[in-house]
C-alpha cells in the first residue's frame, strides 16, 4: 500500500506541483486583502456574567476606554508665550478627525451661579484669552480654586494632562492609525515648538503602538528564522538544494498561512503573527527528516527513485503522524472560547498539516528530477561531531541506565518544588520592554496622576431618582474619600464630583464649599441642579455620563496603576470591596465594580485556565493516536514520559527564575507538547520495525545511529529557530521563544538518553 502510494505521488509528480504552485498563487492572491486587527478582541466571552455587566454599562454610561491623555511636567507651560502654543496645540488636537472631544488647561470651564434662572452656567475660564503674564496667573489661581479639577488635570507638582475623547468607531477601525498618526505628529510638532517633552497613555495609545509593533515584528521575525533556518541546513548538509529546496517549500506554506487568515476572514494580531515565523522553524523537521532519510537511502540502495519510494514508504505516514500530533496542539486552540486563541489554532493547525502535503508531495518530485546526491552531498552523514554525539548518547543508554533514572528522578523532583513557586500575573502592556517610550510614559502618569487603567463603580439605588437621596450621596461621598487615600488610585469623579462642584459655584466658587450639600442649603443647591447646566455642557450630557436615565444608577470613574493582575486582582477582592460592603452595608443600594481593568483581570485568569485545559485536551488526544499508532498501551506510556518531563523542568525553571504564568507562558506547554513527542514517535516507529529483524541493543543501536541524527539536526534548528524570538520586543514572545527552546532541547536529550534506557529496562524484564 505504501509503495503504491509512493508511485502515486511519483508518477503523478508534474500534475501535483502544477496543483500546489496554482494553489500557491490563489492564496497569494487572497493574502493580499489580509488586514492587521485594530480590535485588540476580548479574551471573555458575551456569555461571561461579568462581561454582560460591562456590556450593559457601556450602553449607559458609553465606553470607559475611548480616552488618550497627553501629559507634561514643566514649569515652561506656566508662561504666557508657552501657554498660547499650548492652546494652539489644543484646537489642533481638537481639530482632528476622530476626537469628539478634549479637556485641557485653556479649554477648561467654571460653574457659575445665574440668580436670574437658578440655574448654573458653565463658563469658559479662558474667556478672553489672557494676553500678559498676570492674566495668565489670575486665571492659574482661578483653576487652582477649582477643586475638581485638582489631581484630574492639574496635580501639586504642576504637572498637566490633556485628555482627549475618541469616537469609538475610530477606534476599532483602521481609519485610527490615520488618528493616531495625526495626534502624534501635532504633539511633536509642539513639542519643537515648544522644547516641552509630552507623555501618552491610555488605551487608545497603548493599542496602536502594540498594533504597529506587531507589523515591525512580523517582518523582522520571519526574515530572522529564514536567515538561520537557512544558514542551519547549510552548516549541517553544505549544499545548497538542500538549503534552498526546503525553503522554497516552507515559503509555500507561509503564503498559505496568510492566504488562511484572508480566507477565513480573520485579521493579523500579536499571536497570528507570529504564525510565519512558527512555520518556518516548525516545517523544517519535515523536510530534513525525508532529506537524511533520503541519504541514508541513497547509499544503501544506490538508487535515486528506489530511495525515493523507500523514504516515503518508510516515514511517510510516521511524517504525518508527528505533523498530526503537531497540528493537534494547535488545534486544540480553538476549543476555547477565545477569539484570538481560536484564531491562531485553526490556522495554526491547518497549516502545520499543509507542510506536511506540501513536503511529501513536492521533495520527492524535485529531488527525482534533481542529479543523483554526490558522495560530498552526503559527508555529513560521517561528521564526528554528530557521530561523537550519537556515540555518546548510545553509551549513556546502555552503560548507565540508573544514572539517567536517578539524575532523572531529582530534575523532577527540583522541578516541581519549583512549579509550586509559580504565580499568575500579567500586566496590561507587559508584552513592551520596560525601557520603551510607552513604559516611561506609563510610569509618569502613575507617579503623577496614579495610573491610566479604567475601573468603574456602578451604584444601584434600586428606585427611581434614587441617586437623589442626600444620605446615599454621602456614603458615595465616604467611598471617595477612602479612594483618594489610595496612592495607586486617581481622583474619582462622579455625580457627588458635580454636586461639591456647584455647592462650590453656589457660594461664589469659594473652595471651602466644595463638598456635598448640609441640611440647611440642599434644597437650594438641587433647585439650581433641577433647572440643569447651561451653556457649554448639558445636564443631559452629565446626566448621561454618570446617572441614568431614570437616576436610578450613578457611576463613579476612576483610574488605577498598572498593579498587575494578580496585585489588582487582590486590591478589587481584598480593599475595595470590603471598603463598599462596610459603607453601604445598612443601604438597600447594590454597589458593582466593572470596566475595562477588571475584564483585563478575569481576561487573563480566563486565558490561563483556557490554555491548561487545553493542554491536557492536547495530551489526550496525541496519546490516543499514539495508542493508534502503536497499539500497546506501554508504548505509549513510554512514549509520553520523555515528554512530559521537559514541560516539568520548564515549569521548574519559570519558577525558580520568577517566569510569571500568563497567556504567553501557557501557551507554550499545549504547542510544544505536540511538537516535542514527535522525537519519541519517529523513534519509535524506526525501533518497532528494526525490531522486526534484530535483537532488542542491535535495534535501539540502529535506531539511535540513524534517528538520532535527525533528531539532532531537527533540535538544533527548533532551538536556534526558536532562540530568535528571545530577541523579540515583546515580552510575551521572548517568553515563547526562550520556553520553547529550552523545552525541544531537553526533550531530544531525554529521548536519546531516557527514552532508550526505559525501553532497554522494560523489554529486559
Amino acid at each position: 500500500m505504501a509503495e503504491k502510494f509512493s508511485n502515486f505521488v511519483l508518477n503523478n509528480r508534474k500534475i501535483f506541483i502544477i496543483i500546489i504552485l496554482g494553489f500557491t498563487v490563489f492564496m497569494a492572491y487572497n493574502a493580499l486583502d489580509v488586514k492587521y486587527n485594530y480590535d485588540f478582541s476580548q479574551t471573555v466571552p458575551d456569555t461571561d456574567e461579568e462581561m454582560m455587566y460591562y456590556n450593559s454599562f457601556k450602553k449607559t454610561f458609553g465606553e470607559d476606554g475611548n480616552v488618550l491623555a497627553i501629559g507634561l511636567k514643566d514649569s515652561s507651560v506656566f508662561l504666557i508665550e508657552k501657554l498660547k502654543l499650548y492652546n494652539n496645540y489644543i484646537e489642533d488636537v481638537q481639530n482632528v478627525y476622530g476626537v469628539k472631544g478634549v479637556l485641557g488647561l485653556s479649554k477648561l470651564q467654571v460653574l457659575k451661579k445665574n440668580n436670574q434662572n437658578k440655574n448654573f452656567n458653565f463658563v469658559d475660564i479662558f474667556n478672553p484669552f489672557p494676553n500678559d503674564q498676570q492674566s495668565y496667573d489670575s486665571l492659574l489661581e482661578v483653576i487652582n480654586n477649582e477643586k475638581f479639577y485638582d489631581g484630574k488635570i492639574l496635580n501639586d507638582e504642576g504637572a498637566l494632562t490633556l485628555l482627549i475623547t475618541i469616537d469609538k468607531n475610530i477606534l476599532n477601525s483602521e481609519s485610527r492609525n490615520k488618528l493616531m498618526v495625526d495626534l502624534i505628529e501635532k504633539s511633536e510638532e509642539f513639542q519643537s515648538q515648544s522644547n516641552i517633552k509630552l507623555h501618552y497613555a491610555g488605551l487608545p495609545y497603548s493599542r496602536y503602538i502594540l498594533a504597529e509593533s506587531v507589523k515591525k515584528e512580523l517582518t523582522r521575525l520571519l526574515i530572522v528564522s529564514l536567515v538561520v533556518v537557512a544558514i542551519i541546513l547549510f552548516l549541517f548538509f553544505r549544499s545548497l538544494d538542500t538549503v534552498f529546496i526546503p525553503l522554497i517549500i516552507i515559503g509555500i506554506v507561509v503564503t498559505w498561512v496568510f492566504g488562511t487568515l484572508a480566507l477565513f476572514g480573520f485579521k493579523i494580531t500579536l499571536l497570528t503573527g507570529l504564525l510565519p515565523p512558527i512555520i518556518v522553524v516548525i516545517g523544517i523537521p519535515n523536510c530534513v527528516y525525508m532529506l537524511n532519510y533520503y541519504h541514508f537511502s541513497i547509499e544503501k540502495l544506490k538508487d535515486k527513485r528506489k530511495a525515493i519510494i523507500n523514504v516515503i514508504s518508510t516515514i511517510g505516514l510516521i511524517t504525518l503522524i508527528t505533523n498530526l500530533t503537531t497540528a493537534v496542539g494547535f488545534f486544540v486552540l480553538s476549543t476555547t472560547d477565545i477569539k484570538i486563541l481560536t484564531e491562531f489554532g485553526i490556522v495554526a493547525g491547518i497549516n502545520v498539516l499543509a507542510t506536511f502535503i506540501v513536503s511529501i508531495f513536492l521533495l520527492p518530485s524535485i529531488y527525482l528530477a534533481l542529479p543523483k546526491p554526490k558522495s560530498s552531498q552526503v559527508n555529513y552523514l560521517n561528521y564526528s561531531f554528530i557521530n561523537n554525539l550519537i556515540s555518546a548518547f548510545r553509551h549513556i543508554s546502555f552503560k548507565y541506565k540508573k544514572r539517567v533514572f536517578f539524575i532523572f528522578s531529582i530534575l523532577i523532583l527540583t522541578s516541581l518544588f519549583g512549579l509550586s513557586k509559580i504565580k499568575s500575573v500579567s500586566f496590561l502592556v507587559d508584552d513592551v520592554p520596560s525601557d520603551s517610550d510607552l513604559m516611561k510614559d506609563l510610569k509618569f502618569f502613575e507617579s503623577n496622576f496614579s495610573g491610566v487603567m479604567p475601573l468603574e463603580i456602578v451604584v444601584d439605588t434600586k428606585m427611581k431618582k434614587g441617586v437623589q437621596n442626600l444620605n446615599l450621596l454621602k456614603k458615595v461621598n465616604a467611598f471617595e474619600n477612602f479612594l483618594e487615600n489610595k496612592e495607586y488610585v486617581s481622583s474619582p469623579i462622579s455625580l457627588v464630583t458635580f454636586i461639591k462642584a456647584s455647592r462650590q459655584a453656589y457660594y461664589n466658587n469659594n473652595p471651602s464649599y466644595y463638598s456635598l450639600p448640609n441640611n440647611r442649603d440642599k434644597n437650594f443647591i438641587f433647585r439650581y441642579l433641577s433647572e440643569g447646566y447651561q451653556d457649554n455642557v448639558s445636564n443631559d450630557n452629565i446626566s448621561k455620563s454618570f446617572v441614568d436615565s431614570i437616576g436610578q444608577k450613578m457611576r463613579i470613574s476612576l483610574n488605577v496603576a498598572d498593579l498587575g493582575s494578580y496585585k489588582l486582582d487582590s486590591v478589587v477582592k481584598k480593599v475595595f470591596q470590603p471598603e463598599i460592603d462596610r459603607i453601604f452595608s445598612n443601604s438597600k443600594a447594590e454597589v458593582k465594580m466593572t470596566g475595562t481593568t477588571l475584564i483585563f483581570i478575569k481576561g487573563i485568569n480566563f486565558l490561563v485556565d483556557n490554555l491548561i485545559q487545553s493542554m491536557l485536551l492536547a495530551f489526550i488526544i496525541i496519546s490516543i493516536i499514539m495508542s493508534l499508532l502503536f497499539k500497546n498501551i506501554k508504548m505509549v506510556i513510554i512514549s509520553l514520559i520523555p515528554n512530559i518531563i521537559p514541560l516539568i523542568i520548564a515549569g521548574g525553571i519559570m519558577g525558580y527564575f520568577n517566569i510569571p504564568l500568563k497567556p504567553s507562558s501557557a501557551l507554550v506547554f499545549s504547542i510544544v507538547f505536540g511538537i516535542s513527542v514527535d522525537y519519541s514517535i519517529h523513534f519509535l516507529a524506526k525501533f518497532k520495525n528494526e525490531l522486526l529483524n534484530n535483537s532488542l541493543e542491535d535495534s535501539i543501536i540502529e535506531t539511535i545511529n540513524q534517528t538520532g541524527r535527525s533528531m539532532i539536526f531537527t533540535s538544533f534548528i527548533l532551538f536556534f529557530g526558536f532562540i530568535i524570538f528571545a530577541f523579540s520586543n515583546f515580552g510575551g514572545t521572548i517568553i515563547l521563544g526562550v520556553l520553547t527552546s529550552v523545552i525541544l532541547f531537553v526533550a531530544m536529550i531525554t529521548n536519546l538518553t531516557l527514552l532508550p534506557s526505559i525501553i532497554l529496562h522494560f523489554y529486559k524484564k
